[in-house]
């Protein structure tokens, strides 16, 4: 199921984006979704969606794998959770014959650094159960959606019943790519023009880690595991 509003107004800044999202997903309340945020960008919006349904607010984070020698070009990455999803590039695998013992080694030197930041956002606190829940994964916006289909393919991995992607704004192209990866997709604004996804938010600063610790633990007051 795909559900473009197309709105032709531009967001306030990512708090707004997020207060109109949560008006499209509000049939969602009643099954139980976990709303599941991409750092840093996505947290503000996610926790306005996590507020009107009442849903625990998680992060979902991902890590590229960096090729040896090469750590800007990518053979895969690991999306964190309960089981963590190794998400691998077969073409640029065969590219860079990385052996399976770099990639392990690799994957446990991302892991690391994810168990790092969330230990920082969360203060120890253990990540939300996914089994049997509907997961909502939302970001701030789509540009060409690498990272967004690397998290979903590895959501595929664990046990949630159902998984919807929800984003303020995107480009019909990505979103086209994208809608076999989940079971509902859900964009507020899908413009012809797109260029950047900072150009339809009147503010759109850069998310600090401040202002994510605050988003998780104001989200501490509604949400019950």
């Amino acid at each position: 199921m795909i559900a473009m509003f197309d709105t032709q107004t531009e967001f306030l800044n990512r708090y707004d984006a997020g207060r109109q999202l949560a008006d499209a997903l509000g049939h969602l309340k009643e099954e139980n979704p976990l709303v599941l945020a991409l750092p840093r960008g996505g947290v503000p919006v996610a926790f306005e969606v996590a507020k009107a349904l009442r849903a625990p607010l998680d992060l979902l984070m991902v890590r590229k794998l960096g090729a040896p020698g090469h750590p800007e070009l990518g053979i895969g990455a690991v999306v964190d959770g309960p089981e963590p999803q190794l998400v691998i590039n077969e073409e640029a695998m065969e590219i860079v014959q990385a052996s399976r013992a770099y990639v392990n080694a690799e994957m446990e030197r991302q892991l690391a650094e994810i168990e790092r930041r969330r230990a920082f956002y969360f203060a120890g606190r253990e990540p939300v159960p996914l089994a049997g829940r509907t997961a909502i994964v939302v970001d701030d916006g789509i540009a060409t959606g690498g990272t967004v289909r690397v998290a979903l393919k590895a959501l595929h991995g664990t046990e949630a019943a159902r998984i919807v992607l929800a984003i303020p704004v995107a480009p019909r192209d990505a979103l086209d790519s994208l809608h076999d990866e989940v079971d509902e997709l859900v964009c507020l604004k899908v413009p012809w023009d797109f260029r950047a996804v900072g150009l339809h938010y009147a503010s759109f600063d850069q998310t600090n880690d401040s202002e994510v610790i605050d988003c998780l633990n104001a989200a501490r007051e509604w949400q019950s595991i």
